[in-house]
Parts: C-alpha cells; structure tokens; sequence
C-alpha cells in the first residue's frame, strides 16, 4: 500500500486497471444474463467461457510481442483506445435490430478480440511496473494490486446485477467501453509526464530472438536460479488443485446436503466464492508482511500442507471444516506466488522479462482446466470420492517433491555462496 500511496505514477497505472478490470466484470454479467435469457441458452454461455479462458493461454505470446516492443506506453495507450472502439460497437450492435444470436457470435468474437489484445498489454504493463516501483517493490505493489482487482471484482459483481435492474445491456457496454477509454489516458498521462522531464522509462534494448529463441532463454534463466522452475511448477499444481476444488465442492454439496449446506444450496455456493475471494485479498495485501521472512519454498511447502488439509475436510463433507481450510489456503497460495515473482523479477534479464512473466502464467493456469476436466471426469464417471483422493495423491506427492527440491536448492545455494567467499 505504501508504493501505492506514495508513488504517483503508479498510482496512476493501478487505477488505470482498476477501471478497465471494473468495466470488464460489469459488461461480463450483463452479457452473461442476456444469453441465459435464450432459448438455447447453454451453448451460448458455453461460448462466452470459451471466448474468456481461451485468451488467458496467450499470455506467453502477449509476453513475447511486448519485450520486442519499443514504445510500451503508446502501445498500451492504442491497446486501450481499441478496446474502447470493440466496447463501442457492442454497445451499438445491442441497439440494433441484429438477431439474438447473430448478436451474441458477434459479441464473443468481439469478446475474444478484446481479451486477446489484453494478453498482450499486460505484457506491456510488466516491465512498465517494474520500471515505475523498482525490482525490489514489485511484489508489494503486484500483492496491493490483486488484492484491490479482488475487492473491485467482488463489488463489481453485486453493483452490475443491481445496475442491470436500471440499465440497458448497452448502457453497460459503453461503459465497459469508456473505462477503457479513461484507462489509456492515465496510461498515456504517465507516458507523457516522463517523456517531458526526460526521464525514459521504457528501455533502450528490447528482446530480438525469434519466439522459441526467446522461450528457450527464459526457460535456461529461470533454471539457473536454483529452485525456482520446480516452486512454479508446484504453484502450478496448486493453482489447479484451487480450481478443482471450486468444481468439486458443489459436488459434495450435492450428496451431502445435512452437513454441507448453510441456509441454501446457492447461498453456500457464494459463500464459498466469497471466503476465496477474501483469502486472495489478504495474501495479495498483506501476506508480504505477515509472512515477511519467510522463504518462498516455506510458503510453497505450508500451502501444500493447507491443500491436503481442505481435500481432507472434503473427504469428511462438514462446511465448517471446508471453510477456514479453504480460506488459509487461498491467503498462503497467493502470498507464494506473489514471492515466486518477485523472485522472477530479479532473475530475468529485463529484456525477456514480459516473455518470461508469461511463461509462468501459461504454465500456472493451464493446470486448471487440465486438473479440473481430469477430476471432474473421474467423479463423474465414479464417486466424487474417488476424485478427491486422486486429488489428495497429487497434493502428498507434489508435498514430498517440495521437500526435497527446498534440500536441493539450499545446499544449492549454499555451495554457490561458498564458492563466492573463496
């Protein structure tokens, strides 16, 4: 929070995504309510998830056009400004005499198009922040951003089903597009200001490799820091056990009625959502300091400990053993990864350092849908039960891996330190 306060520049930058984040969960309710409104109203919410997960697996691609950038702040200013044009013609095709269905593919393209774009400036927006904070504040200010994106997300979804009782779905899609709008200009207000008092943020050197040049340089730096490709692969599996556990729960809830359900099966679904929530936004902005001087592997270690735990209350079907499990899980889980980047952050060389943040993030969310569709599957075609278990292998396996490559990494070090003072 300190960074963010005292900082006016990235001040500036953090509002900047405040705003589009809002606009986005706003306009995403209010075309989530129209399609369930159709007929077919199932393959055309399937559509609109498709064309929201999908572009989240480009962030490698995002990444890479971004380090072979030269001019990040005008690139992230005209990503806005297009963004606000797409939003524009969403707004206009809503008033429109264009068929519901005609509307709705025109939307998801146009859905799909934006997201795509936004994979790539947040690629641009990386190593602007690293530029704004310092390499050593990154991690604070990436925590008090997530957990902000967090709070706004959760108000966003309460404030856009109550604006949908006073607005029409094209009122909300202008206003998704001018967020976008405001957005670029406080991007662009920034970009201006140090380019007056000649203070270039923007490097002078920018990433030439081709793609797999680049890949295979990020994967070779992140391997020489001893431990670090191992904590991002465990943060991976731990970012698919949260998403499998969100898809099985509801299962449990379902079987297990007397000793799952608080008042109603829908309020307990939100619930569970909103603990979630409030344990990313702790770990986002506060777990830096309360877990200060712990280690990365520490956090890894004690999340996988909190993982096993919460599939074990599962097991046992009590909510009120599933929720504080759930909750501590989600607040270490987040302040782990908000250390593996800082971490990232000071190992990469600046110029490949978008490609690599995207890496990491294609290679942490494509666990979810992977270790979802898997599990789900087995409980489908068996007993939630057996999904939980196989759950519970991959946490305990995963756990022992944690110990030893914490071993592996400290000796490590140690010998390299060792080698130094000679």
């Amino acid at each position: 929070m300190n960074v963010f306060l005292k900082n006016k520049d990235y001040r500036k930058f953090s509002v900047a995504s405040f705003l589009s984040s809002a606009g986005d969960i706003l306009f995403y309710l209010a075309f989530m309510t129209y399609a369930s409104k159709l007929e077919n109203y199932s393959l055309a919410l399937s559509l609109i998830a498709i064309s929201e997960s999908i572009p989240r697996l480009f962030d490698i691609f995002g990444g890479y056009l971004a380090d072979r950038t030269h001019k990040k702040f005008k690139n992230i200013f005209l990503m806005a400004v297009i963004r606000f044009f797409l939003y524009g013609l969403v707004g206009i095709l809503f008033i429109t005499n264009v068929s519901q269905w005609n509307l709705v593919i025109a939307v998801v393209i146009i859905n799909f198009i934006s997201d795509t774009v936004g994979a790539y400036s947040s690629g641009l927006s990386t190593p602007l922040i690293v530029d704004l904070v310092g390499e050593k504040d990154f991690a604070q200010a990436e925590g008090f951003t997530n957990g902000i994106s967090q709070v706004i997300t959760t108000v966003a979804q309460f404030a856009g089903s109550a604006l949908l009782l006073v607005l029409s779905y094209s009122s909300l899609a202008f206003v998704n597009a001018f967020t976008f709008l405001f957005a670029g200009i406080l991007y662009a207000s920034v970009g201006l200001r140090h380019k007056k008092e000649n203070k270039p943020l923007e490097p002078q050197e920018v990433n030439d490799q081709k793609f797999f040049e680049t890949m295979k340089a990020s994967y070779t730096q992140i391997k020489k820091a001893p431990g670090l490709l191992s904590v991002v692969l465990v943060i991976a599996l731990l970012n698919g056990a949260l998403s499998a556990m969100g898809s099985l729960l509801p299962i449990v809830m379902a079987g297990n009625r007397s000793t799952m359900i608080i008042s109603t099966y829908s309020f307990t679904i939100a619930v569970i959502g909103l603990v979630v929530s409030a344990g990313s936004i702790l770990g986002s902005t506060f777990g830096l300091q309360i877990f200060k001087k712990q280690s990365v592997f520490f956090m890894v270690i004690l999340a996988l400990v909190l993982s096993s735990a919460t599939t074990v209350t599962a097991l046992f079907a009590n909510i009120y053993l599933i929720l504080p499990a759930y909750f501590s899980l989600s607040v270490v889980t987040m302040t782990a990864s908000l250390k593996m980047q800082q971490w990232l952050v000071t190992t990469i060389d600046r110029k490949i350092l978008a490609s690599s943040v995207g890496l990491l993030n294609t290679i942490v969310m494509a666990t979810a849908p992977l270790m979802t569709t898997a599990l789900t599957t087995i409980s489908g075609l068996g007993n939630v039960k057996y999904a939980l278990f196989a759950l519970l292998a991959v946490e305990i396996i995963s756990f022992f891996v944690a110990i030893k490559m914490s071993a592996k990494a400290a000796k490590k070090t140690a010998a390299t330190a060792a080698v130094v003072s000679e």
